[in-house]
Order: structure tokens, then C-alpha cells, then sequence
């Protein structure tokens, strides 16, 4: 019997170590040596968090507003933003109704689709003889982006800084009705002003006009 002679089997290829040149940027930061003995910096961001903890219990022991906590929905945060996007009202026309014309370009563009119209027609108004008889936002689902404000073409809706009252243990209560928009912080100074129902023409206005066509 002939010895066989164990095999050597190919020893894998050893992987050497693949090192990439980082890329090198012109503004890299580079490190003082204040930075590199790390203690001071720490000590830096001790203090800043130390001064804004003791800033905002001094405030709210003293009772001054602007500390972070705010006992929501007893308390309101008076300092939004002024373009903060909260609750949303309907502007009105001259004589107190909707300035809507239920074009639902607002219901369209809503990305939450959160918003309900429905419409009614007036045949004495021919500029836009369409007007709202429902509008309904349900706030349980609105994300606050503004879309439906930008979409609109007559300045119909708006959105003011204050949030709405949201707190509620039911999701229908969280329906802001068109009342409630039209009547909470009213407003008539819409952008573009409703146009005037027309005047009807007398007997000899009328024949001047067909005359002069």
C-alpha cells in the first residue's frame, strides 16, 4: 500500500489591511491645544448647561414667564412665533359671511386630508354663487403645514399664532366647525375684497347701453 502523501491545501489569500485616503477637505477644523486637553471643555459645557438651569428655576420661582416648562392646557405659551401655525380662522366678507367660495382647493391640497366642505349654491350671486355651507377641520389629524392657506385663491382661510384648544378624550370634539372660525378673532381685511352683487340696470340705462354697442 502506497503511502499517500497528505495534501497541502492552498492557503487563502491573506487580506492585508485596505487603507482609503480620506479625502481632504479645505476647511477641516483642526484642534487647539485648549481643545485637545478635553477637560475644559467639558467644564465649558457644564457651565452652559448649569446657567440655563439655574436662569429657568430662577423664573419660575419668581414667577416670571419664559421658563421652559408650561402647564399646558392651563397655560398658553405667550411667546409663539409670529408666523406660528395654529389655529385656523375663515375671513368674512363685508356683510359678515363666509369670504369661501367652496372652491375645495384647500381640501385638495391638504396632505392630511383633514378638511370638509360642503357647498351650496346661490343663484342671486354671480360671481361666485357657490358658498360653504359646512367646513369642518378635524384637528385630531392636521399637521400644520399652511398648504391649505397658500392654496387658497380668495384669502379665505388663515392660520393664527395661538394653538388650538386640543386637549379633549374624544376625537369629534376635535372638529373646529365653520362658526367657531368665523367667529373666533373675526376678520374682513381679506386681500381680495369680495366683488359687490351687480346693480340692476333700469329700462333706459339699458337701450343707452345696447345703443352704444
Amino acid at each position: 500500500m502506497d503511502n499517500e502523501q497528505p495534501t497541502s491545501t492552498p492557503s487563502a489569500p491573506r487580506r492585508s489591511a485596505v487603507r482609503y485616503a480620506r479625502k481632504q477637505y479645505w476647511n477641516e477644523p483642526e484642534m487647539t491645544w485648549y481643545e485637545r486637553a478635553y477637560l475644559p471643555e467639558v467644564l465649558k459645557g457644564l457651565a452652559i448647561t448649569t446657567g440655563v438651569f439655574l436662569r429657568n428655576m430662577g423664573k419660575w420661582l419668581t414667577g416670571r414667564r419664559g421658563a421652559v416648562t408650561t402647564y399646558y392646557p392651563e397655560e398658553r405659551r405667550a411667546d409663539f412665533a409670529p408666523r406660528n401655525r395654529g389655529k385656523h380662522i375663515l375671513t368674512q366678507r363685508p356683510d359678515g359671511s363666509p369670504q369661501c367660495i367652496a372652491c375645495n382647493m384647500c381640501a385638495t391640497v391638504c396632505p392630511a386630508k383633514v378638511i370638509e366642505i360642503e357647498s351650496g349654491f346661490d343663484p342671486n350671486d354671480p360671481a361666485h354663487p357657490k358658498y360653504p355651507v359646512r367646513f369642518e377641520i378635524d384637528y385630531s389629524r392636521c399637521v400644520f403645514c399652511g398648504l391649505c392657506v397658500e392654496a387658497c385663491p380668495e384669502d379665505a382661510i388663515r392660520m393664527q399664532a395661538d394653538v388650538p384648544g386640543l386637549v379633549s378624550d374624544d376625537r369629534y370634539n376635535m372638529w373646529l366647525t365653520m362658526d367657531e372660525m368665523l367667529t373666533w378673532k373675526p376678520q374682513q381685511d381679506v386681500a381680495k375684497p369680495y366683488p359687490p352683487k351687480p346693480v340692476p340696470l333700469t329700462r333706459g340705462e339699458s337701450a343707452r347701453r345696447g345703443r352704444d354697442q
